[in-house]
């Protein structure tokens, strides 16, 4: 059997790598370099609990058991490590009690008002490094990768998908999975697919001069009278600081090199950091990003085979929680594209044509 990805973010390489782990031959599909959208931008901060009461739970447990494993078996330091997670108060926010988890060097404008998850339930990944490190994985286990341009899928005279269209030749397979994050949304006009929006997020890294503690923190920071940011901050092992909490409301441009970041966006996220602390304000701005995050009607992710287009899968909509459940989301689509049936997950209640998601079909 050979099955192609269409996608090398995070979900597409943790699905060719369970593909592979599987014995299957599989090809992964890129358009331009693995992780170039949010797969290599985003915060990496995975949660154990964070889903529970809703859907996406028995998946969130799954991933987060999965990503102890994977810290085992990959034979690379992607940074993954357990950490303690806080709520702040920032600026004006900010009290003058004293909290029993006071930081060293949150020194400014802030209070440390709760903890809100420990190293039993909340850790992180080094996003970029993690994903390269599924397809690396995935790559020694016989996989392949081509970096091209996805026209479309091909099928047979009834119907059955037996490839794709790529840069104008055709690749065959015995079936398709498409883990495009939002630009899946391009291919609805000949796809049965659910619409899917994109969200825009501006982040900086920053790299003080000493690294950070192991702590993973949620800050409400007033701006603007009542407007208030919700900036997320994130040390890292190899020293370095990420930060985001900006909405951008651009459209989603037609491929993940066309995303623009703006200075300003990365200079009003330094700024808040440094109202929080003295070793923030005088880091190093390493560089401004942004990325766009696919989230469907009910923010749940998207995953099943697709109708009317027999041999076919998506795999998309994990919103702020793809790096997360990248692991239990690949597993799961290896074993619904090899046996007709995932058994690691209950799929159904991802499935692209829940009642949820209203708009089930663009002509």
């Amino acid at each position: 059997m050979h099955v192609i990805v269409c996608g090398a973010g995070v979900i597409g390489c943790a699905t060719a790598y369970y593909l592979a782990k599987m014995g299957v031959d599989v090809t992964v599909v890129e358009r331009h370099a693995v992780a170039t959208g949010a797969s290599g931008k985003s915060g990496g901060f995975i949660a154990r609990d964070w889903c529970d009461g809703n859907a996406m739970s028995d998946l969130a447990h799954a991933s987060f058991d999965l990503h102890d494993e994977l810290a085992g078996s990959l034979p690379v330091d992607y940074g993954y490590r357990r950490v303690d997670t806080l709520l702040v108060a920032g600026g004006n926010l900010s009290t003058s009690g004293a909290s029993p988890h006071r930081l060293d060097w949150l020194d400014g404008r802030s209070t440390v008002h709760s903890q809100i998850g420990s190293t039993s339930t909340t850790a992180q990944v080094e996003p970029k490094t993690f994903t390269q490190a599924l397809m690396d994985g995935a790559l020694s286990m016989g996989a392949r990768l081509k970096i091209g341009t996805l026209n479309r899928p091909t099928t047979t005279v009834d119907g059955q998908v037996n490839g794709i269209e790529l840069d104008g030749f055709m690749l065959e397979a015995d079936a398709v999975i498409l883990a495009l994050g939002p630009w899946v949304e391009h291919l609805r006009t000949w796809t049965h697919l659910p619409r899917i929006s994109a969200s825009k997020g501006h982040s900086i890294v920053l790299r003080p001069k000493t690294p950070l503690s192991a702590h993973a923190l949620f800050v409400e920071y007033p701006v603007d009278g009542d407007h208030t940011l919700s900036p997320e901050i994130v040390p890292r092992p190899s020293g370095d600081v990420y930060v985001c909490g900006l909405p951008d409301p651009a459209d989603l441009p037609e491929a993940p090199d066309a995303v623009n970041s703006h200075e300003e966006a990365g200079r009003i996220l330094h700024a808040i950091c440094g109202d929080l602390s003295v070793a923030l304000r005088d880091a190093e701005l390493v560089k401004y990003q942004a990325c766009y995050r696919p989230i469907a009607a009910d923010a749940l992710p998207v995953m099943g085979a697709i109708e009317g287009l027999p041999g076919a899968f998506v795999a998309t909509g994990h919103n702020c929680w793809g790096m997360l459940n990248a692991p239990g989301s690949g597993l799961a689509m290896a074993e619904l594209v090899t046996g007709k049936a995932a058994t690691s997950i209950d799929l159904a209640p991802f499935s692209p044509y829940r009642p949820a998601l209203t708009e089930p079909w663009v002509a």
